[in-house]
């Protein structure tokens, strides 16, 4: 089995900051890409950032100078630093994985359960 696990979110006020994180385990034989999407009520999920594999990060243009995305290999760990939050951000943010299970098995996409963010005075 393969599991993401998210944590970091929260209630923040606006122009503040939340570090999430999001670990996977189990059985991985390697991780091309992750991610982060959110989606917020009465919303379609979007794509907030991606770090592919020996790729260039991208990011959603409403989050571009204010969120980063970044990974630590060594732990199967992608995290989404987020400041200077405002309302519209507010949503349940999905970590995402591109990755193969074995050798022998075919890449496939995994989810978190998500995590909600909430920017509100």
């Amino acid at each position: 089995q393969v599991q993401l696990v998210e944590s970091g979110g929260g209630l923040v006020q606006p122009g503040g900051s939340l570090r999430l994180s999001c670990a996977a385990s189990g059985s991985i034989f390697s991780i091309y890409a992750m991610a982060w999407y959110r989606q917020a009520p009465g919303k379609q999920r979007e794509l907030v950032a991606v770090i592919p594999s020996g790729g260039s990060t991208n990011y959603a243009d409403s989050v571009k100078g204010r969120f980063t995305i970044s990974r630590d290999n060594a732990k199967n760990t992608v995290y989404l630093q987020m400041n200077s939050l405002k309302p519209e951000d507010t949503a349940v943010y999905y970590c995402y994985a591109d990755l193969q299970r074995t050798i022998v098995t075919p890449r496939t996409d995994y989810w978190g359960q998500g995590t909600q963010v909430t920017v509100s005075s």
